[in-house]
């Protein structure tokens, strides 16, 4: 070996204050030799060693050989399990389909201005407390994004450049200050007068929309929060000259500040962690694929053909999915009201999908079957979360369906370091029906319409932001509805058409309706976190 080689074995040992006799210095040239160690990684790989070394009980200042002999075949050890379990990567252990019941509920604390775990066991009841908590929880976490926004944040860039910042007022800082302008967040909604107002946690104030152009980007509906400026008036009200949407915080900053908190209650990964998931899963199951199919109504005479139909596709070309989601409404009508002889047919239907998933065991033994009630189905409850389909009626798929999961409405997949939420709602028409002031820009539809959707929902940072007289929610599970911080997918299983958007890196997409002569569906792709739309003509041999 050459002189220049032991200099630096030297001084790499001299700096954790180690000698070396002419043993030791022979032993680690061996151990370089063996293993063919490049000029340039020959540092690093001895800082390594010198580390392992030091950390020994009986290491000594002069390096013994024995003791340098056994850290070097620890680190041999090491490497060896590293290597197998990498070879070994089973995404079983890393699949998790999440309950909106089972979250653990972590509340926003002004105080401490980060998230703090209830120890107050949830009820499905609630409190009028956890009430107030739930909607101030969703104005707080929003109000902290818009807060560390680049055109919000206080700048230490010259004062040119501070003067460009917008700065963020109250209520409350309004009184007595008319003919001023200002820029408020607050939740939009009607005061006893039936006026449209803003409140905010210091106060309210009416809005007055007479001077506004055009609103932002979004769907502004009673229960979201929005940014307004306007001038403050005489008559004690804001005269709106802008509004739009609060800005949406990308996943990975939330994760970078919030990434030791474990929202899902499945064990929390740091971000080098998130980053190692990712490439694995991109390297090492690149055509591993989740199915998701929506309005599955088992009495439409196309359904179960389709199915059979879909299964085939997947044995005759070995593209067995993982997970297969099916979303209700699983019956074409509703039967809450309906004759026993209803419900017992709506028990049929399922009886009739287990047997059909049954036969095919190569499908049975691989995926996850996931079932998604709908707003026609029959649950314990109508109010969200949704609880799952009734015990008794998916007997036999429990017992026929070794990987089959009830879930609730909404619910949430961990695979590796992504977070897939799932939601079914008619939620395109519910928030059209819901506008309110400015309500929408005029003339707006089709794609547009769908990326204003889409934009609404992450920017408020929640799956359904309305006010519970429109949407009536369990208040201790509400954080089962937050989308903070934000997921790296989003279902929205909607009656309306099929679509997909990416927005502020959330990929999100509907998969539209598996009804008709055309069954539609979209099948997801972990490794490339997009996801393409599939039809099947029923009135034709071929797809």
């Amino acid at each position: 070996m050459s002189d220049n080689r032991q200099r630096i074995i030297i001084k790499v040992f001299r700096k954790f204050s180690n000698s070396l006799g002419p043993d030791a210095l022979e032993t680690i040239e061996r151990i370089l030799d063996e293993h063919e160690i490049a000029d340039e990684d020959i540092e690093s790989s001895l800082e390594t060693l010198a580390k392992e070394y030091n950390k020994q009980d009986d290491a000594t200042m002069k390096v013994s050989v024995e003791v340098l002999n056994r850290v070097y075949e620890s680190l041999q050890d090491q490497g060896e399990r590293t290597q197998e379990e990498k070879e070994v990567i089973d995404p079983e252990n890393h699949l998790f389909f999440i309950d909106a019941f089972d979250m653990p509920r972590w509340t926003w604390s002004p105080e401490r201005g980060t998230f703090e775990k209830s120890q107050t066991p949830s009820t499905s009841s609630g409190t009028p407390e956890s009430r107030s908590t739930a909607v101030r929880d969703r104005l707080h976490i929003i109000k902290q994004c818009v807060l560390r926004n680049e055109h919000f944040a206080p700048s230490t860039l010259p004062s040119r450049d501070r003067e460009k910042l917008v700065t963020l007022r109250s209520t409350k800082q309004l009184l007595g200050r008319f003919g001023e302008r200002f820029l408020l967040l607050g939740m939009l909604a009607y005061n006893k007068e039936g006026k449209l107002c803003l409140e905010d946690a210091d106060g309210v104030v009416e809005l007055d929309f007479s001077t506004l152009d055009e609103p932002g980007d979004g769907l502004f509906t009673e229960g979201c929060f929005a940014l307004v400026e306007g001038q403050y008036t005489e008559e004690a009200t804001l005269q709106i000259v802008a509004i739009g949407q609060p800005p949406c915080e990308p996943r990975l900053t939330s994760r970078s500040i919030y990434g030791h908190i474990d929202f899902l209650g499945k064990g929390a990964t740091s971000l080098l962690e998130d980053v190692q998931f990712r490439r694995r899963v991109n390297e090492e199951l690149p055509n591993l694929n989740f199915f998701f199919l929506s309005d599955v109504w088992l009495d439409n005479p196309q359904t179960m053909p389709g199915i059979h139909r879909m299964f085939d596709n997947c044995i005759e070309n070995d593209y067995i999915p993982k997970v297969i989601v099916m979303c209700g409404n699983f019956t074409s009508k509703s039967i809450s009201h309906g004759s026993g002889r209803d419900v017992q047919r709506y028990q049929d239907n399922f009886d009739a999908l287990a047997d059909l998933i049954a036969s095919y065991p190569v499908i049975t033994r691989h995926t996850h079957f996931v079932f998604v009630p709908g707003p026609l189905d029959i649950t314990v409850n109508s109010t969200l979360p949704q609880r799952p389909l009734l015990s008794t009626i998916v007997g036999r798929l429990k017992s026929k369906v070794p990987k089959v999961h009830f879930a609730t409405n909404p619910c949430r997949i961990k695979f590796f370091d992504q977070e897939i939420v799932i939601f079914r709602e008619d939620l395109m028409a519910k928030m059209l029906r819901n506008v309110v002031g400015p309500g929408v820009k005029p003339d707006v539809k089709g794609e547009y319409l769908k990326r204003f959707l889409v934009q609404s929902i992450l920017d408020q940072s929640h799956l359904c932001p309305l006010t519970i007289n429109v949407q009536p929610v369990l208040s201790d599970y509400a954080h089962s509805l937050r989308l903070y911080p934000l997921p790296t997918v989003l279902v929205l299983a909607d009656k309306y058409e099929g679509y997909k958007v990416t927005y502020a890196g959330c990929h999100v997409f509907n998969p539209g309706r598996f009804v008709g002569k055309s069954l539609v569906f979209s099948t997801y792709t972990p490794a490339e976190m997009n996801s393409e739309e599939c039809v099947m003509n029923m009135d034709t041999e071929e797809d």
